[in-house]
């Protein structure tokens, strides 16, 4: 009933967003930018004062005639700061856009050592209980085994604050999940093997090219229907990857009638699973083929059935997930009918680039194209979606009048690509950095061996910029203490000229940003 309720209110958040097609257009022409924004303004004069008043209804009692009287009090909405928790968010909005735990993932299972001594801190006797009442819930066999057992207390022990953060973006894509699970008849507890696939980073590459959230390959993301081209690669969809993982796990279910053996044969392929049975004598528990599949699927169930008790008890362990800053109800998806950039969209709706990015994995090139014959979806926090369907045209008007001025590449720029030595300065971060050189995040980590989206402070990195290097040009300008708003800004444009984020300025100015005045005075610092 809950999540029923908060689907209606997203949906009516987007209605309420929508207006006239008049505010778009003039004399039936499209406007630009600037000048939805100047009419946004005017639009929004009265609505600022209104909404700042919150009229309460109180009730008195007339001591004399005993009989209750209602009073209506109108008081401004007092705002409170609070930096510490502002900072928090912050913090979780990088763990949940720079996820680089993938490589943890995959390195531990395919590299799983059971011989190394492992602290004890779950007593055996515990363990067994809480797996037997486990097991009486699931169609997977979860059965105590030493082997599981000490793959648990390795993450009690010295792998909480990985898993506290696993957690974390579990509330975001859990819902998403579980939704296309049920539809497919598949157990809810199958969720647990995108954790162990891709420790869900839909932007997650093996060393042999499985992609995505469920670690498709070319040839299998192919057969599920799954495009792949220079612009998308829907394994990296969380929704289409999804939907193609419940088909293939059904496939495998049909073939073996036992979900531990679709587990296997998902991660090592039919054929395998069939050439441990035989080699097995016949048998078909898990536990009895382990000793004959190949080494990384030997580990790749036991890491299952640990998630499934870790995320099960995690509370009894003490474990602390933060709070997603998004859900998947708070967003909405748009049909994207002309070419637009991702930056485009960031732009236009005032939302950072980091976030635009999160919840659109799919798009290689941070690129929408538009194809004959193909849908490609944008998906969107409901406010800024809001924002985007209600100025659609000035949208697309905006966009095409970016990508015609872009300048191209001088062949002499091409031929003569420089390496820059870039010291990291306090309050950068890769995508920030990525984003002013005009390259990936992925090449920074590659050009400079980064196993993680951590950096320190006078760090060192080497850049192959792809926009032009001039002097002069090579920095944002200082950010002053404060700025006053001028006709035409946008948070978006402030931001990039002087080299903070959108969610720094957010955090400095409460209740100033959502409705942007010419005048408005802005903290930077």
């Amino acid at each position: 009933m809950y999540k029923f309720f908060l689907f209606f209110f997203a949906l009516s958040m987007v209605t309420m967003a929508q207006v006239s097609p008049d505010s778009t257009t003039t004399t039936g022409r499209i406007i630009t930018y600037e000048e939805f924004k100047k009419n946004q303004e005017k639009e929004q004069q009265i609505t600022t004062v209104t909404d700042s008043i919150k009229p309460t209804i109180d009730v008195v009692t007339d001591t004399t005639s005993m009989v209750n009287i209602p009073v209506i009090t109108i008081a401004t909405a007092a705002i409170n700061e609070y930096p510490e928790v502002d900072k928090f968010d912050e913090n979780l909005l990088k763990e949940l856009y720079n996820n680089d735990m993938y490589d943890y993932m995959y390195d531990e299972v395919i590299q799983m050592d059971y011989s190394e001594a492992v602290m004890k801190t779950l007593p055996t006797d515990t363990l067994k209980a809480r797996l037997k009442r486990i097991n009486e819930t699931t169609p997977f066999q979860i059965d105590y085994n030493p082997v599981l057992e000490q793959l648990i207390n390795k993450k009690l022990s010295h792998q909480r604050i990985y898993m506290e953060r696993l957690m974390t973006l579990s509330d975001y894509y859990f819902p998403l999940f579980e939704e296309m699970l049920d539809k497919y008849d598949i157990p809810l507890e199958m969720k647990y093997l995108a954790v162990v696939e891709s420790a869900l980073d839909p932007r997650a590459k093996s060393r042999v090219g499985a992609t995505g959230l469920w670690q498709f390959m070319f040839a299998t993301g192919r057969d599920f229907d799954l495009e792949v081209n220079s612009y998308v690669d829907e394994r990296m969809d969380p929704i289409k990857s999804t939907e193609a993982a419940c088909k293939f796990l059904k496939s495998l279910y049909n073939i073996y009638g036992d979900w531990d053996l679709a587990l296997a044969a998902y991660n090592s392929g039919p054929g395998n699973v069939n050439k441990a049975i035989r080699r097995s004598g016949g048998y078909k528990n898990y536990w009895n083929l382990r000793p004959y599949l190949p080494r990384e699927t030997a580990g790749y169930v036991p890491a299952f059935q640990a998630m499934v008790y870790l995320y099960t008890y995690a509370s009894e362990h003490g474990f602390q997930p933060a709070q997603t800053a998004y859900k998947t109800i708070a967003t909405d998806t748009i049909r994207v009918k002309k070419m637009i950039s991702l930056e485009h969209v960031a732009q236009f709706t005032d939302e950072d680039i980091e976030t635009i990015q999160f919840h659109n994995p799919s798009y290689k090139l941070d690129i929408i194209p538009a194809v004959s014959g193909r849908n490609y979806y944008l998906r969107l926090p409901v406010r800024a979606a809001g924002k985007f369907v209600s100025s659609e045209d000035a949208v697309y008007a905006f966009a095409k009048a970016e990508l015609d001025k872009k300048e191209k590449p001088l062949p002499e720029l091409v031929k003569a690509e420089s390496r820059v030595v870039y010291r990291v300065k306090n309050g950068d971060y890769l995508g920030k950095i990525a984003n002013k050189y005009g390259v990936k995040v992925s090449q920074l980590k590659r050009w400079n061996s980064l196993r993680s989206n951590n950096l320190k402070i006078g760090q060192r990195l080497y850049i192959h910029p792809r926009k032009p290097i001039t002097s002069g040009s090579t920095s944002s300008k200082k950010a002053p203490g404060s700025y006053k708003v001028k006709s035409g800004d946008s948070l978006w444009k402030i931001a990039n000229t002087y080299g903070i984020t959108i969610a720094q300025i957010r955090k400095l100015n409460p209740g100033k940003t959502e409705d942007l005045q010419p005048g408005t005075t802005l903290k930077l610092k």
